[in-house]
């Protein structure tokens, strides 16, 4: 009978008085009020978290119990991956922010001084898009608007929308220390950004150069190669003839991309190829434009894809550009910033009035129409379906143009021989990952690393602190003035002058009105890998207590995703600045899918409205729901149906709160034995679980804790524990085993509080009056176990189980009492549970006996065999089926077991104790086989 239906029953039996208020929504039960006084509780049928949540985290709030500031005690510091500014909570939020919760809930709980810093990301290429979506609304252009217009209404938009995720987090139950809250367009944060971009320039490390770059089209900005999400397409290749100049032939190539073809500056083919060595040194026209190109010889190109032959666009393709630096090909740029056609590279080809024509069409366009003049010129062979990657912008969906362009980027690799700690520190484990298969994904890119383009075409960001005269000459300063002295100085040298602390330099051909500042911002992420010491003002104000105390921070829980983003480049600015990792161990989550695989996306419809799912299952459950789903390191498969779980466990501990609660006028003080084996049991049962999720959450195996603990409140304290001690009709509990449930009980919630915080909270509050609370109590330390009352137990559970089974297989009624005799060689194991092992049998009687006992229902269980007398004519037919049922799968699981222990490989590889396990499995079988089979002989 499940806990749910023995708790009606009972109180429907015991309890006649409290049935009408049962029967209905709510009851009522005496709960502690003051020292001497009681009142009348009323609590609902089922947990109710729309009231209980925001209670409970509001009271957290007033009492402070999540701000932290240094002191004596050892820190526990984590900080948020700062969820960009425009987001809101999603599934992937909910996995992230629940891990994080759970390590700083239980961290707190152990005595340490927990701090979790909350913050946002300016997010510069998504907030401007909602920026500028804003203004399209109120018929307002960013093109007509000055950058200091721009960005007030940016501040706007950033004051009415930028903290909602934040808010949400609060709905989730997170324990952020809220006075702590950075932004990383805060003042200071601008300000320390700006610093180091200054400090790198003048280590050397940061350029400015034209480079090819990813650029996107939409937003007109540069990308880094990580914000370049490539996916499957199908397109199509185009067999393109060029004539060769000397009228004997042609060259085929085989192009996904023709609207390029009048940048084109040679063809290039690879010089082991015999099909086109003749071929190499002569010319040919390119298609519409008819300018002549050379045909070049390089092993980069691949014979055996298309035709063999390569057109050469270095303006437009990242590995044409390599192959022109290298055989010194002029660039031609066909397309603008937008993507569309220009012709201001094309002057000096004298193009025609078709070229011409194409000016402004947009390059998918551009394609079409190109391919339809050159299929006129006769110079099209043939187009094939091609299936193929595009990169495209992970912000705006764009396909990414290789292009040409003036940006400012970080020498990466000069950094990285500055500080191979970057590096050394992951891979000797000074900093852990987790899974520690991700420190070889982490090495492979710090060893193939390249340069970062750091600059960004936007307005919304940290501008950078780069200034020009008139002529184009460029200083890096903070600010204006100090740019302007910077020139002064460089102006005075250039004359011949020596500028020095007692000269004054007055005079330039220009003002400090006619110099500019550079228009790019920096890279989102420029910002946000100083985010584990600007939080704490390291950057802003070196060495101040804060930053000197909480780092290097604890624990970082992140996404696999941002690895290279985030994770690597934090770690070097942690070596840079502060000689020190950032923090000590990196915890990956894995990506949040569908129950079908499939990453969740609004295209798919397949993303649930997280704050729905927490208004519709609670807080609680929805954390209950995407914990106990998520395999360590591993992508999770969603599916509602285990926030569905996590509502049924809720209501599992309400409806234990009440079957303890409804005990408590039925206290029998003058008992104070206390002996109780089910107390003995539970106790160390606790311990040993203890024990059991300490080590697992050492290891970031979260799931495997909550399941863990999920199993000891539902299974051993539920289903076993209260039905153990649970008086009989109109019998008193005894005080101290009354007391010991109300123990355990506190100490359940507060193994399961990390995970399951408000639910949590109101149960310890409503088992008994409190002086403090659940959230900062201290954890208890585990002590040893008792092996042999733990297995005692098992075998109360197993005989209790094989029993009850027996009795329904023989229809044999609950309420009929019944003489239960035991064969065993462990006479002992039984004397302690004799007396549960009666109630829960309704025995009258419990006989031990050296032989068969015929006329009788038997079974076996373990080593034992058990033989059930009753009044109902017996069914020996069933019972030989259901031995010789058990002992087939005896013989198997016996199989199975020697199988293991004879493959050589298993047995040298395997460890102790996992070795002696199996060997106890076999022992064990053989024991369970020789007592069925004597069984059997017996009928």
């Amino acid at each position: 009978m499940s806990l749910s239906r023995r708790f009606h029953f009972e109180c429907i039996i015991h309890y006649p008085l409290l049935i009408i208020h049962y029967l209905h929504p709510r009851f009522f039960v005496l709960l502690p009020s003051g020292k001497n006084m009681t009142q009348k509780m009323e609590l609902s049928k089922n947990f109710e978290p729309s009231t209980t949540d925001s209670k409970w985290y509001q009271h957290w709030l007033d009492k402070g119990y999540f701000n932290s500031t240094p002191d004596e005690r050892e820190p526990y510091t984590v900080v948020i991956p700062p969820p960009n500014v425009t987001g809101v909570l999603h599934m992937g939020h909910c996995l992230n922010n629940t891990i994080q919760d759970i390590l700083v809930r239980r961290a707190r709980m152990q005595g340490k001084n927990a701090c979790w810093v909350p913050g946002t990301d300016h997010a510069s290429i998504a907030t401007e898009a909602k920026v500028v979506a804003m203004l399209r609304e109120r018929g307002i252009t960013k093109s007509s608007l000055t950058r200091e217009e721009f960005l007030k209404y940016a501040w706007e938009w950033k004051e009415k929308y930028g903290g909602i995720i934040l808010q949400q987090l609060k709905k989730l139950g997170c324990s952020l220390d809220w006075n702590r809250t950075s932004f990383t367009m805060d003042e200071d944060y601008y300000k320390a950004v700006i610093k180091v971009f200054i400090d790198l320039y003048e280590k050397g490390l940061i350029y400015r150069g034209k480079r090819m770059v990813n650029w996107d089209p939409v937003s007109q900005t540069a990308l880094s190669d990580e914000e370049v999400i490539f996916k499957d397409v199908d397109s199509k290749l185009y067999y393109v003839n060029y004539p060769l100049t000397d009228g004997t032939g042609k060259i085929t190539v085989a192009t996904t991309r023709p609207e390029t073809i009048l940048g084109d500056v040679a063809i290039c083919v690879n010089p082991s190829d015999e099909r086109y060595t003749a071929l190499v040194g002569k010319r040919v026209t390119v298609p519409v434009i008819n300018r002549e190109i050379p045909i070049i010889a390089d092993e980069y190109v691949t014979a055996d894809f298309g035709t063999g032959a390569l057109k050469i666009t270095p303006a437009h393709d990242k590995n044409d550009n390599m192959l022109g630096l290298k055989h010194q090909l002029k660039a031609i740029d066909t397309l603008d910033a937008t993507g569309k056609f220009t012709a201001e590279e094309l002057m000096e080809d004298h193009p025609s009035a078709l070229v011409l024509s194409y000016v402004g069409i947009d390059r998918f366009a551009l394609r079409k129409k190109i391919v339809e003049d050159i299929t006129a010129l006769g110079q099209i062979e043939k187009i094939e379906d091609y299936k193929g990657q595009v990169g495209t912008s992970e912000r705006t969906g764009a396909v990414i143009e290789s292009r040409l362009s003036m940006q400012w980027f970080i020498d990466m690799q000069k950094f990285m021989d500055k500080n191979p700690a970057a590096l050394e520190s992951v891979m000797n484990d000074t900093i852990q990952f987790y899974p520690a298969k991700l420190k070889n994904t982490y090495s492979h890119w710090l060893s193939n690393i390249k340069d970062w383009c750091i600059s960004r075409q936007l307005w919304w960001g940290q501008q950078i602190p780069a200034w020009y005269d008139p002529n184009g000459k460029c200083v890096v300063a903070a600010t204006k003035e100090e740019a302007f002295e910077k020139f002064k100085v460089e102006w005075a040298m250039v004359n011949g002058e020596s500028p020095n602390a007692n000269t004054s330099i007055d005079h330039t051909p220009f003002t400090i009105d006619d110099i500019k500042q550079d228009e790019d911002v920096l890279d989102t992420w420029f910002s946000s890998w100083l985010w584990p010491m600007e939080v704490f003002k390291g950057i802003s104000n070196p060495g101040n207590e804060a930053v000197n105390y909480y780092y290097p921070t604890t624990t970082l829980v992140t996404g696999q995703d941002i690895i290279f983003f985030w994770v690597a480049r934090m770690i070097m600015a942690g070596y840079e600045y502060k000689q020190l990792r950032p923090f000590k161990d990196v915890y990956f989550t894995g990506m949040v899918r569908d129950k079908l695989g499939r990453k969740m996306s609004k295209q798919l419809g397949n993303s649930p409205d997280l704050l729905a799912l927490i208004d519709q299952y609670g807080a609680d459950a929805t954390r209950f729901g995407i914990m106990i789903a998520s395999p360590a390191g591993n992508d999770l498969l969603f599916d509602e149906s285990s926030l569905e779980q996590g509502r049924n466990f809720n209501n599992k501990l309400w409806n234990a709160l009440k079957l303890v609660k409804m005990w408590e006028g039925r206290i029998d003080s003058a008992n104070l034995s206390g002996e109780h084996f089910a107390v003995t049991w539970f106790e160390n049962r606790l311990n040993e679980v203890r024990a059991e999720v300490d080590s697992l959450i050492k290891q970031f195996r979260l799931s495997e804790a909550l399941k863990t603990i999920y199993s000891l409140i539902w299974d051993d304290f539920c289903s076993w524990y209260l039905e153990w001690v649970k008086p009989g009709f109109e019998q008193p509990i005894e005080a101290a085993v009354y007391n010991k449930t109300i123990e355990f009980f506190t100490a359940l919630m507060q193994l399961l509080h990390p995970y399951m915080p408000f639910i949590t909270e109101e149960i310890y509050h409503l088992l008994e009056e409190r002086n403090e609370d659940l959230c900062v109590k201290q954890l208890q330390g585990f002590q040893a176990v008792d092996a042999a009352v733990l297995l005692q137990g098992n075998i109360l559970k197993d005989t209790i189980t094989g029993i009850r089974d027996i009795k329904n297989k023989n229809q044999i009624k609950p309420k009929e009492q019944v003489q239960l005799h035991i064969q065993t060689d462990a006479l002992a194991t039984y004397q302690s549970i004799q007396t549960i092992l009666a109630k829960q049998l309704n025995a009258k009687a419990i006989l031990f006996v050296s032989e068969k006992v015929n006329n009788t229902l038997s079974t076996v269980i373990g080593n034992d065999k058990l033989y059930l007398e009753t009044e109902q004519p017996l069914d020996t037919v069933n019972q030989k089926n259901d031995l010789l049922k058990d002992l087939e799968h005896q013989k198997n699981f016996l199989v199975s077991v020697e199988k293991k222990l004879s493959n050589e490989k298993f047995v040298q590889n395997a460890k102790p104790e996992v070795l002696a396990l199996e060997q106890k499995k076999k022992a064990d079988a053989l024991s369970r086989i020789k007592a069925i089979e004597e069984s059997l002989a017996g009928m």
